[in-house]
């Protein structure tokens, strides 16, 4: 479908500040707790904390700052359903233990996929049950809000979509809809809540908040929300940032109201509810004001989808010098012999990172299994061994930076690899996608680390990051 004419029924996009939805935040004065299914979400903001692990004392440390917003990396998307729901809770809880003694008010938001991979509305059932069992107010309402535009996800009309170059496709048809472990059918987005409820919700009772009703400003949206009750979904149209601006307005009005409610998001969404301004690209410059360390740069890759595929063919062909390692999934599959096999890739890379950069990809075949926990299992097998890999390479030598793509990818890599609990997000490393983190604890101090998902930027974006990151090839010389 051609975008302007999937656009035509409603009004014109309506331009609003960053600073006015910053201003009605801040008077709201609820801080945001961002669970974020893996470490992605945070690609869209800037100079927000992360954290990897969640005790009380950790939030009350936060909750200290003046951040409107903190991330904290819950890696469900890797998990079963189980293990999901307690880590949820327990993160639930010990936020709002924090926030009772330090006086303030949350909001939670639970930060899913653009292409609606996840636990929906397994999440988000686990906060409100949370905020329920703990006192607060039953939630009325959950907006939904997947969009990214900056990634080329969008939804028009109540259908989401993936911008393509020949025009729109919807989700469904895409190999996202295919995900052996979160796998739907509609595009749809009320079907996809009736479809990933069981019929819990049924498409009746969604709301639909499209793009007239966006567009027309904060009191419409509030009004609409209005009829919200027991968890309702709300489901948003959104094509730019002023269209996740005005749904803000509008939330934020509907929260004064009186309406308690909850958020599953894509990952702009938090910039665009807190009031933040988009940030510039980072430069080298930024990145290494001291010039960093004179060596080359980790780069690790565990996404299968098929444009991390296409970005590391580009990236070994921009730099055809890149030492190149490949992890045989089989090999680490065979318990046996997996640590003999993971001390050997970790003696290569030692070696080969003080002459260049090295890139460690997974084997591109997907290895599967009959049931969707197995294959969860063989993942998280597979992101094991990534971790030990990291974790052994890190305590021999300090890389110039690393870069982790794929989602469960970077977060092990972040918590487990590299030991971090606590983080800054710098800001992106392309205009609204893929973010840098300053580690500030634990062994990668002083390494600068990016978050790249696997579903997004063009065929050459693992090559241009690369290229901002690694160290200068020396002048030339003349005689």
């Amino acid at each position: 479908m051609n975008e302007s004419d999937a656009l035509r029924p409603f009004p014109a996009e309506r331009p609003v500040p960053a600073a006015v939805v910053r201003a009605a935040s801040t008077s709201l004065g609820a801080r945001l707790v961002v669970l974020d299914d893996d470490p992605t979400g945070t690609q869209s903001v800037a100079d927000l904390p992360v954290l990897t692990a969640w005790d009380t004392a950790d939030f009350t440390a936060v909750f200290a700052t003046d951040a409107p917003a903190v991330y904290v990396l819950t890696n469900a998307r890797s998990l079963a359903d189980d293990d999901a729901r307690a880590r949820n809770r327990e993160v639930a809880h010990n936020a709002l233990t924090a926030a009772r003694e330090a006086g303030i008010e949350l909001e939670f938001v639970s930060r899913g996929d653009s292409t609606l991979r996840g636990h929906f509305p397994l999440e988000t059932d686990t906060l409100a049950d949370t905020i329920e069992e703990q006192g607060g107010t039953p939630v009325d309402g959950v907006v939904l809000v997947p969009a990214f535009p900056d990634a080329g996800r969008v939804t028009i009309g109540g259908i989401h979509y993936m911008r393509e170059h020949d025009g729109l496709r919807p989700i469904g048809e895409t190999e996202f809809a295919r995900d052996a472990t979160f796998g739907y059918r509609h595009s749809d987005l009320a079907g996809w809540v009736e479809e990933k409820s069981g019929g819990r919700h049924r498409v009746a009772d969604v709301i639909v908040l499209d793009l007239g009703t966006i567009r027309a400003g904060a009191e419409a949206i509030a009004d609409t929300i209005e009829h919200a009750t027991g968890r309702t979904p709300i489901v948003c149209d959104t094509v730019t940032e002023d269209d996740m601006r005005l749904i803000s307005l509008g939330v934020i009005e509907a929260r004064r109201r009186g309406k308690t409610i909850l958020y599953r998001v894509g990952p702009p969404f938090v910039r665009a509810r807190i009031g933040a301004d988009r940030r510039a690209p980072l430069t080298s410059a930024e990145v290494f004001p001291d010039g960093g360390a004179p060596r080359g740069g980790l780069i690790v890759v565990g996404s299968h989808v098929a444009v991390t595929t296409r970005q590391l063919q580009r990236l070994r062909a921009a730099r055809p010098g890149i030492t190149d390692i490949e992890i045989d999934v089989a090999r680490v599959l065979e318990a046996s012999t997996a640590p003999a096999y993971l001390v050997e890739i970790i003696d290569a890379t030692v070696r080969a990172l003080e002459s260049g950069d090295v890139v460690i990809s997974t084997t591109r075949a997907v290895t599967t299994a009959a049931s969707a926990d197995a294959s969860l299992a063989i993942a998280r097998t597979v992101s094991a061994a990534v971790v030990d890999l990291v974790r052994g390479v890190v305590a021999r030598t300090h890389p110039r930076f690393v870069v982790a793509k794929g989602g469960i990818t970077s977060s092990d890599v972040a918590a487990h690899g590299l030991s971090m609990r606590r983080a800054t997000v710098l800001g992106p490393m392309l205009p609204g996608i893929i973010s840098l983190w300053e580690p500030a604890d634990g062994p990668a101090v002083g390494i600068p680390y990016v978050v790249f998902a696997g579903n997004v930027g063009d065929d050459d974006a693992l090559a241009h990051v690369v290229s901002t990151l690694t160290l200068p090839l020396p002048a030339a010389t003349g005689r």
